[in-house]
């Protein structure tokens, strides 16, 4: 893997609560897209990987506040987040679009993504989000504690052109499902 180390995260965030997560899901993942980080990096390992996501949700389950994501198994980030207790969901402003582009389009186990990305990985240290990565640019960090996981049946996949067209007969996504620990947020500077 060629992810740099991390730094730990300074006093800059806050942690809120999700309720105080600005915009809708389907905005804010669907639309601005995130990065989705598994791994964890408490040990200030380069033990973690990241990929830009724009599938997911934020809802409720089991009476608790959790996040839905989709990890196809050809991603470098798929080995992390099986062998990972937690996830990240890492959002921006709109002007790092093209670290998403890049982050989407090239592989950690080529490039050291953040380094080419021109972002820096951050671990929180604190209570329940400790050891989980996120980065300095980002505006909001949702971090989750995987609960549950699922592979995509393709015998159970309605037969509609928009899901031919996600799948074409292969790679079908693991659905991991995560309890959210906290949302960390930017403090204004």
């Amino acid at each position: 893997m060629k992810q740099k180390d991390v730094l730990c995260a300074g006093s800059a965030w806050a942690e809120a609560g999700i309720r105080d997560f600005p915009g809708t899901p389907s905005e804010r993942i669907g639309s601005d897209w995130m990065l989705l980080t598994a791994g964890d990096a408490s040990s200030g390992k380069s033990n973690w990987n990241t990929l830009t996501a724009s599938w997911g949700a934020l809802g409720v389950l089991w009476h608790m506040d959790v996040a839905i994501v989709f990890i196809r198994p050809s991603r470098q980030t798929f080995q992390f987040a099986n062998s990972s207790d937690l996830f990240t969901m890492s959002f921006f402003d709109k002007k790092y679009q093209k670290v998403l582009d890049l982050c989407g389009s090239k592989s950690g186990r080529d490039i050291d993504k953040a380094s080419e990305a021109g972002i820096t990985p951050v671990v929180f240290n604190t209570g329940f989000v400790s050891g989980a990565v996120g980065f300095e640019e980002a505006r909001e960090v949702i971090v989750c504690q995987k609960l549950y996981f699922q592979d995509l049946d393709p015998a159970k996949i309605s037969g509609t052109p928009e899901m031919e067209r996600n799948y074409n007969g292969k790679d079908y996504h693991r659905m991991f499902i995560g309890k959210v620990l906290g949302l960390m947020k930017k403090t204004p500077e």
